[in-house]
């Protein structure tokens, strides 16, 4: 709409009987540059003409709406505008790039809400810990399928249902602490020092990503561990000490021979008192790990990821 040339400055009855169709007005003077259209509807709206100093292109931006906004607000807003133009800045340039911004850290916010326990767990799970396809091929994950089994039934046990559904990113030392004690207080001490542990592995692992977190984020568990610790609160088990004494020993190996174990189950129980190995390690011994002429067993894959013989008696 052509502008309705004015010798005087805008005023409220001006712009209050404007109708739709009326031509643009605008004002005059140190507020030259200040516009009011009204449109098809009859909303009036307050507008900035001018020049981009950058680009040299006419631009019209947006101020507000008439009456919402008054004559003197639209006017000091266009002063405060008229002097980012006079530095040598875009006013609308501006105005995007803040709005950009503010999208951009919105998407982030919403992100990091979506981003719960669940997920950060699942990720820590698939992407670590299990066995996973890429490119056709099965990488081994970080765990033998026995402990894959193992991390996945701690983590789902509790984490996930007591902070599944929260975003990890809100997740404080307090609400960590909170789920430990709950398992200890059931008195599954070990249980909640694995869980724990379990925990703060699947947080480290998507901090390092560098994609779910921001850069100043603290690993809630890390300050749970260290309060727990400085409380005393036992997540350790306690060390066996009973042991078979001698009358005890020979005991068990003259009631083995009858008992009602299996053959390989006897054998599994003798050669676990010859060697002091743990029973899955003798359960998955092979022969081509014996070398009868050495006297020695070749343990390849051990619980501690750590080769060792283990000399025959």
């Amino acid at each position: 709409m052509p502008i309705k040339q004015n010798n005087k400055s805008l005023s409220f009855r001006a712009i209050d009987s404007m109708k739709p169709g009326s031509r643009d007005l605008s004002d005059t003077g140190e507020y030259r540059g200040l516009r009011v259209s009204c449109g098809t509807a009859g909303t009036k709206s307050f507008f900035y003409r001018y020049r981009s100093p950058i680009t040299e292109n006419l631009v019209q931006m947006k101020l507000g709406t008439f009456p919402e906004m008054s004559l003197s607000k639209a006017r000091q807003k266009l002063e405060r505008l008229k002097a980012i133009r006079k530095s040598g800045r875009c006013p609308a340039a501006e105005k995007r790039d803040i709005e950009q911004t503010e999208k951009e850290t919105k998407a982030e916010l919403q992100k990091q809400q979506d981003f719960t326990v669940r997920a950060l767990i699942d990720l820590y799970l698939e992407q670590y810990i299990d066995d996973r396809m890429v490119s056709g091929k099965v990488i081994a994950g970080a765990r033998k399928l026995k402990g894959q089994g193992e991390v996945r039934r701690t983590l789902y046990a509790d984490p996930i249902r007591v902070l599944g559904m929260k975003s990890a990113a809100k997740i404080t030392r307090k609400d960590v602490t909170a789920m430990v004690m709950g398992i200890v207080n059931r008195g599954a001490n070990v249980q909640a020092g694995t869980a724990l542990r379990n925990l703060l592995a699947a947080y480290e692992f998507a901090i390092g990503m560098d994609v779910y977190f921001d850069d100043d984020f603290v690993n809630p568990c890390i300050q749970a561990k260290a309060g727990l610790r400085q409380a005393k609160i036992r997540l350790t088990p306690q060390r066996g000490k009973r042991v078979l004494n001698d009358i005890e020993l020979g005991q068990l190996l003259r009631w083995l021979p009858g008992s009602a174990y299996t053959v390989t189950q006897k054998n599994v129980l003798r050669m676990t008192l010859w060697t002091g190995c743990r029973t899955g390690e003798v359960v998955n011994a092979g022969w081509q790990h014996i070398d009868l002429q050495k006297k020695t067993w070749h343990l390849p894959e051990t619980k501690t990821f750590v080769e060792r013989y283990v000399q025959l008696s």
